[in-house]
């Protein structure tokens, strides 16, 4: 059991001034589980590795259970990495591949058998620890990769981007189980994904970076509702947020024509913030059909049985753009249906500088 900490932590690679990993601070409470989240080149794994021992941290510290471990090897750090590509041993069998290290670490025999037993209880492997890894599928290999975390009984899991190669559906099934799993071993895990969805499902607080910046952390549900900044609104939620460049106006903002109405903070808050053009932000689900709004035409209908993601071209400041409305899995809307749009629910005001216009609590 074990707390995280990133003080000021930036990683810059040799031949490059922009650093990969700029300034982070971050803190990872004992027992979490907490998902760093970002598109490529963001940074996320090169934190990862950073805590991990596996790149150099440049400036700033990293520290496990309020021991600076930034200069410590990764064998000293008390850790267990788990890869997307498994890094299985082709002519060991599963339990040999579970109990090399402990085998490396010369834990007697009888020990390290019990171990592995253990973990494949835990990951419902024992009829398999026989079997070489090109006997197995992608999900028990991935399966037994976490074994070999396990047996170690480290302070710190570290994941990174490990369902990247499994099927659609299997990676849905095994997200899950590592969320079990964690939560019944209780180790704290510091997980990094590209896939947003599969941030925001597993994490008990998700960071989210960009350029090697850490934007924002927070509980999946708070990033959804108050994202602090234009690129979190945008990057957190599929279908994503509905962002355009819109007008100041009389009471509000101005979309295609229609004074679109903001909440009362949003509108104080929009009083005191200078600029003429802001970003308006909607989630599809806060966008209906009906008898008034923004008139447009649909151009694609995405049918996902319980629910239809409906594409809606509309004319903003002399040219067109795009709305995504989410709708019922049994909508009537075809492509080339005439439709006007409608605002419903919560809107979000970004500032020129891509700021949050408003309260983020």
């Amino acid at each position: 059991m074990a707390e995280v900490r990133y003080e000021g932590a930036s990683r810059i690679y040799p031949g490059t001034e922009i650093p990969a990993v700029n300034s982070l601070d971050l803190h990872i409470t004992d027992g979490e589980l907490l998902v760093l989240v970002g598109p490529s080149g963001s940074g996320k794994s090169t934190a990862l590795r950073m805590l991990a021992g596996l790149e150099t941290v440049n400036e700033g510290s990293v520290f496990i259970n309020d021991v600076d471990v930034t200069l410590k090897p990764p064998q000293d750090r008390d850790i267990a990495m788990v890869f997307q590509n498994y890094a299985l041993y082709p002519s060991m069998t599963v339990a040999q591949n579970m109990g090399f290290a402990l085998k490396q670490a010369k834990v007697p025999k009888a020990k390290r058998d019990e171990q592995v037993r253990e973990a494949a209880r835990i990951l419902d492997l024992t009829e398999y620890l026989d079997r070489k890894p090109k006997n197995l599928s992608g999900g028990q290999r991935q399966r037994v990769a976490m074994g070999r975390a396990i047996v170690r009984s480290p302070q710190v899991f570290l994941m990174d981007e490990p369902l990247s190669n499994l099927d659609a559906k299997l990676r849905v099934q095994t997200r899950t189980e590592l969320s079990d799993l964690q939560a019944r071993l209780g180790v704290t895990t510091v997980y990094v994904t590209h896939d947003q969805v599969e941030a925001m499902t597993m994490g008990h607080r998700v960071a989210v970076l960009k350029d090697g910046k850490l934007q924002q952390v927070d509980r999946p549900r708070t990033l959804y509702g108050k994202p602090v900044n234009r690129f979190v609104a945008g990057f957190i939620g599929s279908p994503a947020m509905n962002i355009l460049d819109v007008d100041r106006v009389d009471g509000g903002l101005s979309l295609g024509g229609l004074t679109v109405p903001l909440a009362a903070d949003d509108s104080e808050a929009l009083a005191e913030t200078a600029g003429s053009t802001f970003g308006l932000g909607v989630r599809p689900e806060h966008l209906t059909f009906g008898d008034e709004g923004l008139a447009g035409t649909v151009t694609v209908v995405e049918e996902l049985g319980s629910e239809s993601f409906v594409h809606v071209h509309v004319d903003h400041q002399g040219e067109t753009t795009t709305l995504v409305v989410r709708s019922t899995g049994e909508t009537a809307i075809a492509r080339g249906d005439q439709v006007k749009v409608a605002f419903t629910g919560a809107t979000h005001v970004f500032a020129p500088d891509g700021s949050r216009v408003g309260p983020l609590v």
